[in-house]
């Protein structure tokens, strides 16, 4: 919960303060700058809950269960869209007065980050495999339970 109230303080104070702090930059930069890091955030929110609502079927004992694909995937669909939001920031910054390295270093981050993506993808599959094992021990429980 605090993440999300820290994520919705830099959505509004922070994305205000750099749009302030941009007021020599163009126009194009001073408008993309803080629309592409409150989107950003949107993002990091967006996986917080989803996290969270795993975390509840965790705690359930129900995150075997097909439902736990769409947390999964909006999960990772929220990854890439921050990787693609970084490189969309090292873009807008390549023209302006900001260093060279730092577009690299935003470009190293958003490979980075394609990379978290491709990780929660691999664990969705362990997912998938985890789900199917489940539902076939209890179709042999069950039919176990019918020959006893």
């Amino acid at each position: 919960m605090l993440g999300l109230v820290g994520c919705l303080f830099v959505q509004t104070v922070m994305a205000f303060l750099i749009f302030r702090d941009l007021a020599g930059a163009p126009d194009f930069a001073r408008y993309l700058i803080p629309a592409i890091v409150v989107l950003g955030v949107l993002t990091v929110e967006v996986a917080m809950v989803c996290v969270w609502r795993l975390l509840t079927m965790v705690r359930r004992g129900t995150v075997f269960s097909t439902s736990s694909f769409r947390y999964v995937d909006v999960i990772t669909d929220a990854i890439a869209a921050a990787s693609v939001l970084t490189f969309a920031l090292g873009a807008v910054l390549a023209p302006t007065t900001v260093a060279p390295g730092v577009v690299l270093l935003l470009g190293g981050l958003g490979l980075l980050i394609a990379g978290v993506a491709l990780v929660v993808y691999v664990q969705r599959a362990l997912l998938a495999q985890a789900v199917d094992r489940d539902a076939r021990a209890r179709e042999m429980e069950s039919e176990l339970d019918g020959v006893i």
